[in-house]
């Protein structure tokens, strides 16, 4: 009885009496180790294509709801790409398939009249797994409530009514019974999102203090997903929002805020959903990638293996969550994705996007690198991305390797690559615009340009892939002086005497009271505000306003930092000056940065 007394001690006293499987208990009840030859292999055993139909529709930055008829078209248009030869192993259906009264075990009944029993038929008709999205603990956001506290888990309603504990009550015994139900339906992917491990009872709060309230939730959860693996080894188990990670910004010093432990759960951990980073870009696209980049780049400096590190960066749609980005730019970034080294290769949206050509496109670049991933090495090299110098993503083979290298500065650059001087490589894949220069092991990118190269079998021509058509690099660039002086609260002004014949970029970044890039949020879909409302950029000449390029025109759910604009060389008169006024709608004093180019 001691030993049970100090497990009860140590983890909490439900845990210590939780139903666990006969075979990890010894005779007193208490919970043992498994031994080396009954543990189960963690990870995955190979790549994975991994369809989730998040931002076909959204429910948090957006109205578009799941529906039973949305769901399905993106079925049938997965299985139109997969005919094209584009793999899929895996559709997950994300968030809000269920009834707010089911507690997990029926789907909503307004969207879903007939319950999942076609998709997951259809699912298996096609050789595809099903998997599905499970909130760890949370059952309300800002909008209200999307799940009701059932009978089963009211003794596990914490302080906090918008989070469930773990550790005490009957919420994760309930949780576990369901996961078995829809495994036994066939469900091979299961999704874990909105971790809250600080959740208490009343109860638990008057005996036990923060740090261990974390801990015996943090075991609870993991001993539950590990029995369940234990039942059923051949699932899938991946960990979003939660499980550690910093992912508000792109200028946050690494450090270690992922437990170890959950690479003995999970078989990958998110990296974070795309958002923009806190690098300017006349591409805002390139922005986003950059923002992928720097969470793999801090997941891995966590001990990940980049196998194991889900970067969630491929993402159309027509949805606010990923800013109606619809498909532009999306070669660039399902290669990114790709080519970030994660086992777990993710594309949400919407698939019919994505025509035939494009499908095949898709299938010649993902069997390239799955190929990659699966019998070669992966590695990283260069800067970190949030700190605005080149960096890359290098896979090694026997027979060559495939380096996807990134300039995100607005210069020219050469970058020294991860290659013998004397090897022979050619560049695959790169933007419209200033075609890169490969000399020996060194090549020269333009601003803002990302490019393939490959080398040994890779620098064959067979695997070339082309141009991204919707990134244009310019030829020249050259940085801009201008005395920008502060003629307002949060505004800022100069005048410039502009080259002619010359496109001019401006890039203006707000910082806060802590020296640091500060986002700003207008809000989401439909009443939000755009955040060319919020950081605006506006060129002047002879009394009236210039029309200028940008693409920071949307609303983001995740806030901005930055504002970016073209000015075209045809829209202005080189003789006459130019007054460029910038500012910021924040409340806050900012100190506002504004860097100028002139490009053509």
């Amino acid at each position: 009885m001691e030993r049970r007394q100090f497990f009860r001690n140590t983890i909490g006293w439900s845990l210590a009496f939780y139903p666990f499987s006969q075979e990890l208990r010894n005779f007193e009840g208490s919970l043992i180790e498994e031994s080396n030859q009954h543990m189960l292999p963690i990870g995955l055993k190979r790549p994975v294509n991994i369809y989730n139909n998040w931002s076909s529709y959204d429910e948090l930055s957006d109205n578009i709801p799941l529906t039973e008829e949305l769901a399905m078209r993106e079925l049938q248009e997965l299985i139109r790409l997969k005919k094209n030869g584009v793999h899929f192993d895996y559709y997950v259906m994300d968030a809000f398939w269920f009834s707010r009264a089911g507690g997990y075990r029926t789907w909503n009944r307004q969207h879903w009249p007939n319950g999942p029993d076609k998709w997951l038929q259809t699912c298996k008709d096609n050789d595809i797994k099903p998997g599905m999205w499970f909130s760890t603990n949370l059952v309300a956001t800002r909008s209200g409530p999307f799940l009701d506290i059932i009978p089963e888990w009211k003794d596990s309603l914490a302080t906090d009514p918008n989070i469930l504990c773990l550790f005490s009550g009957g919420y994760l015994r309930h949780l576990a019974e369901t996961l078995q139900i829809w495994a036994d339906k066939g469900v091979r992917l299961f999704k874990f999102d909105f971790a809250y491990f600080f959740a208490a009872t009343e109860a638990v709060k008057k005996v036990h203090i923060p740090s261990e309230i974390e801990e015996m939730n943090r075991l609870a959860f993991m001993d539950m997903l590990k029995q369940f693996r234990y039942r059923n080894p051949e699932v899938l188990i991946t960990g979003y929002n939660g499980f550690g990670g910093e992912m508000d910004d792109t200028v946050t010093d690494f450090r270690k805020t992922i437990d170890p432990r959950w690479m003995d759960v999970f078989d990958t951990l998110y990296s974070g959903d795309p958002r923009i980073s806190d690098v300017p870009a006349i591409n805002f696209w390139r922005s986003q990638d950059i923002y992928s980049d720097h969470m793999v780049r801090q997941f891995e400096f966590n001990g990940l293996p980049l196998q194991r590190i889900d970067n969630c960066g491929f993402m159309i749609g027509k949805t606010g969550t990923c800013y109606y980005r619809a498909n532009h730019a999306w070669k660039s970034m399902l290669i990114m994705e790709l080519a970030r080294g994660g086992w777990a290769n993710v594309y949400h949206g919407n698939l019919e996007l994505l025509g035939d050509t494009d499908a095949s496109w898709f299938a010649k670049t993902q069997q390239m690198f799955n190929k990659l991933q699966r019998y070669g090495t992966a590695g990283t090299f260069g800067a970190i991305p949030g700190h605005r110098e080149p960096y890359g993503f290098m896979y090694e083979a026997i027979t060559g390797k495939l380096i996807t290298v990134v300039n995100p500065t607005q210069g020219f650059k050469e970058i020294i690559l991860p290659v013998e001087a004397n090897e022979s490589g050619s560049i695959l894949f790169t933007d419209e615009g200033f075609r890169p220069e490969l000399k020996a092991n060194k090549i020269l990118l333009g601003p803002e340009q990302m490019a393939v190269t490959g080398w040994g079998e890779y620098a064959d021509r067979k695997y070339d892939l082309g141009i991204e058509e919707s990134n244009h690099i310019p030829n020249t660039i050259e940085k801009l002086n201008a005395d920008f002086k502060e003629s307002n609260k949060n505004q800022v002004a100069a005048k410039l005497n502009a080259p002619a014949g010359k496109n001019i970029r401006i890039l203006l970044q707000q910082f806060g009271a802590d020296g640091l890039p500060h986002r700003s949020w207008g809000g989401a879909p439909p009443d939000g505000k755009k955040m060319d409302e919020m950081l605006r950029i506006e060129v002047i000449q002879n009394g009236k306003k210039i029309p200028l390029r940008i693409q920071y025109d949307k609303m983001i759910w995740s806030g901005l930092s930055w504002g970016a604009a073209e000015l075209p060389g045809s829209n202005f008169n080189p003789r006459l000056p130019l007054d460029i006024l910038c500012s910021s709608s924040e409340n806050d004093p900012m100190k506002l940065r504004v860097e100028l180019y002139a490009c053509s």
